[in-house]
């Protein structure tokens, strides 16, 4: 059975989904204009921001009561659920491999693992030191 509150969430869900593909295709025009076509920088700084955003809005969220979930859906599920993107990352990969930049391309996959582990980290330790735990 579908009850109003999914419906209400799928809606910000949808929402939300429209906001972060914007957000990713304007970071990404702005600096594909301002750094070039040669590195992916777009796609790296989306899953960054979105790294830390996420591990920041997990635990920011956590005890905020009903609302939350209804904060979740827009949030985390709809707008860093299309600002960042996984499948972006692994065609980009792939076209460096197949472009003979192996080297750059392992550079990438390096700095877009360790940059959102450290930034999920760091966006979960500024949510407690917001919340004073």
């Amino acid at each position: 059975m579908i009850t109003g509150a999914w419906w209400q969430q799928l809606v910000l869900v949808m929402a939300g989904g429209a906001l972060g593909a914007a957000g990713r295709f304007w970071l990404g025009g702005v600096l594909l204009r301002q750094l070039g076509s040669g590195f992916p920088w777009g796609t790296l700084a989306v899953n960054l921001v979105g790294a830390f955003a996420a591990g920041f809005l997990a635990l920011w969220l956590e005890g905020r009561g009903g609302a939350a979930l209804y904060w979740r859906a827009f949030l985390m599920v709809g707008v860093l659920g299309a600002l960042t993107t996984f499948s972006a990352l692994m065609v980009e990969c792939l076209l460096f491999a197949r472009s003979d930049r192996s080297a750059l391309m392992l550079g990438y996959i390096a700095a877009s693992l360790a940059g959102g582990l450290l930034l999920v980290w760091l966006g979960s330790r500024a949510a407690l030191a917001l919340r004073g735990g």
